[in-house]
């Protein structure tokens, strides 16, 4: 039962969904993954505004899938719960915090699976899985009913088995959604910092074989922005969630407990900064794209780790992008090993189209 926290028996024969119990469905708890939550969390009153164009096409809610504890954690571990089990290889971490969603998909339990993503919670364990995960344009899709974590960077977004899945669930999340977009004619390698140089050769072979043009980018700008995204994650991640650490802080998990602990200690000057670093950066980013529509990176700069390594302590090559509020959409990338590799597309706002149909040239 790690992957799910609850399972669903909706009738029909519709599309298998897999929703993140951080978001509502109705007459379910809503506890996301924390026990200190689940203990006073009622069913929900209805469903949350996303699952709307879901329900008027008939797809089933098959379950509440498991995450990292209140979506704070990238390898998707859960102390309450139990852990996922990554389907590649059952010794290595499903990834986080969207970690039932993705295991889900790449399990066949699910056809699809809704996540969010503050700092990667989407493609992180779309990575570590080896399926296609979608972050799409921040504010897109509404969030109501949905369980926040930092909110000037949350979003929830689509996740499958491939491309055509994640394009599938895009439009019936966003009507506008354009699944006849033309793939980018260019696109803009960036190189950033601490890639396992198997992961980045990974990538480049993959560009190769598309046959699109690419040209070599730079975003010197990249550190600020990491630096300035996660001040400001961290800042909400405390406004939102210090209630439940005030409640019962040791009955959070030891990581969850920390991370909201260093929350405590953003001040709101340095919130204010990081968020008007975001100007700056957007105009970065904006550059890049007058160059080539679609940038490419790794979605993580190793692979996943053991479950019992410590966590990574590295840049993660994701929270920059939820900063910009740009879609970013991550598909696994053949390494000549038994773990892929993760390549990330990003385009500019509302481009979800583009990325997807950049996205099945490469896969």
């Amino acid at each position: 039962m790690s992957t799910w926290i609850v399972r669903l028996d909706e009738p029909g024969t519709g599309l298998r969904v897999a929703v993140k119990d951080l978001i509502d469905v109705a007459g379910v708890p809503t506890t996301a993954g924390c026990r200190v939550l689940a203990r006073t969390a009622g069913p929900a009153e209805r469903d949350a505004a996303c699952l709307a164009g879901l329900r008027a096409a008939g797809a089933r809610v098959v379950g509440k899938a498991n995450l990292h504890e209140l979506a704070c954690g990238g390898t998707g571990v859960n102390p309450h719960f139990g852990t996922p089990v990554n389907p590649i290889d059952p010794a290595l971490v499903p990834g986080g915090s969207s970690s039932g969603s993705a295991v889900a998909v790449a399990a066949g339990e699910a056809d699809l699976a809704l996540g969010t993503d503050t700092a990667g919670s989407i493609r992180t364990p779309s990575a570590c899985c080896g399926t296609v995960g979608l972050k799409p344009t921040h504010g897109l899709v509404p969030l109501e009913g949905v369980w926040p974590l930092a909110p000037s960077l949350d979003v929830l977004g689509p996740m499958a088995r491939d491309v055509a899945g994640v394009a599938r669930g895009m439009a019936l999340l966003d009507p506008t959604f354009d699944p006849g977009a033309a793939p980018a004619t260019t696109i803009g390698r960036v190189r950033v910092p601490n890639v396992d140089p198997a992961v980045d050769a990974a990538v480049d072979r993959l560009l190769a074989a598309a046959e699109i043009p690419v040209v070599e980018l730079r975003l010197p700008g990249w550190a600020a922005a990491h630096d300035a995204a996660w001040a400001v994650m961290f800042h909400e991640v405390w406004q939102v969630d210090r209630v439940l650490y005030e409640r019962d802080a040791a009955g959070l998990g030891p990581d969850v407990r920390e991370r909201l602990e260093q929350g405590r200690a953003v001040t709101y000057e340095q919130h204010r900064a990081g968020l008007a670093h975001r100007a700056l950066w957007r105009a970065e980013l904006a550059a890049a794209f007058a160059r080539a529509p679609v940038l490419a990176w790794p979605t993580l700069a190793f692979f996943p780790p053991r479950l019992d390594d410590p966590p990574p302590n590295t840049r993660w090559t994701s929270i920059p992008v939820n900063l910009a509020g740009h879609p970013a959409i991550a598909l696994p990338v053949p390494s000549g090993g038994p773990v892929p590799a993760s390549v990330q597309l990003v385009g500019p706002d509302h481009s979800e189209g583009l990325l997807c149909a950049t996205a099945a040239v490469l896969e």
